[in-house]
């Protein structure tokens, strides 16, 4: 299981390297399933692998002038402040036990794998639908939605301080269509800002003294060695059927979390 996990950890990075995002959404359930890590403890993981590969990915970006400075600020500051206040008030604060519903006893780790296997699904129908993308169509000067843009940051920073994932799927569209960025710049964008909320929100976990570094620096330097490839990769395989195939992916694992969690719990994972 933990070579799998390595070869896992590897493909996390790939995929961020050849579409800028979506190799986050797997971060967590190779944790749990695969090293058998805990999953509110995962998410903290997720928090460090995920902000650092992303912020390996953000320089060569950067170098091809696809990272816009000013909408990382706007958007990232109020991403980062809610992640920040997640992880370090909001997720110590919900109790280990929260309710039940007959036989199943719904747990702060459960609440936690089925928020992030709903996430994984809309993640995925995000990339099957991949409408194309006209590429140059931005000439006009940029203008920001200010409001929405704010409410869309502390949104998508409040979801990555729950479930450890980036965001990208959300924080993407979002550049596109509130900030009028060609869709390259905010792939790049998007890096830069996961980078920053995530390593930052990863800084407000109480639990990070606890942690296996061992196993975090592994799967971090794998992640970031996939990265690399992804990037040469994606100079010969087309982005837009590689984004829909890990698409099915990802939609066929956000189900069998479900599935496991609420109708086969207790078996496996990092319960």
């Amino acid at each position: 299981m933990e070579i799998a996990g390595y070869i896992a950890s590897l493909i996390i990075g790939v995929s961020l390297g050849l579409i800028g995002g979506g190799g986050s959404i797997l971060t967590v359930p190779v944790l749990v399933y695969l090293f058998h890590v805990e999953p509110v403890i995962a998410t903290a993981y997720s928090l460090f692998i995920v902000g650092a590969t992303s912020l390996v990915g953000t320089f060569p970006k950067y170098k091809l002038g696809e990272v816009n400075l000013k909408t990382a600020l706007i958007f990232g500051i109020p991403s980062i402040a809610a992640v920040y206040a997640t992880r370090a008030f909001v997720v110590p604060a919900i109790p280990q036990e929260l309710f039940s519903i007959g036989s199943l006893v719904v747990t702060r780790s459960l609440l936690m794998m089925v928020l992030f296997a709903v996430l994984m699904v809309f993640a995925s129908i995000s990339m099957i639908r991949n409408k194309p993308e006209n590429e140059e169509t931005v000439s006009s000067p940029q203008k920001f939605n200010y409001p929405l843009i704010l409410l869309e940051g502390t949104i998508v920073g409040t979801l990555t301080g729950l479930v450890g994932a980036g965001g990208g799927f959300l924080i993407i569209p979002a550049l596109v269509l509130l900030s009028k960025l060609p869709m390259k710049q905010a792939v790049g964008t998007s890096l830069l800002i996961i980078a920053a909320k995530s390593l930052i929100g990863f800084t407000g976990d109480p639990g990070k003294d606890l942690m296996d570094w061992k196993l975090l620096v592994i799967v971090t330097a794998l992640a970031v060695l996939g990265i690399f490839l992804g990037n040469k990769l994606g100079k010969k395989v087309p982005a837009d059927r590689l984004k829909k195939g890990f698409g099915w992916f990802v939609l066929v694992m956000g189900l069998y979390i479900l599935v496991k969690e609420l109708v086969f719990p207790g078996t496996g994972g990092g319960h």
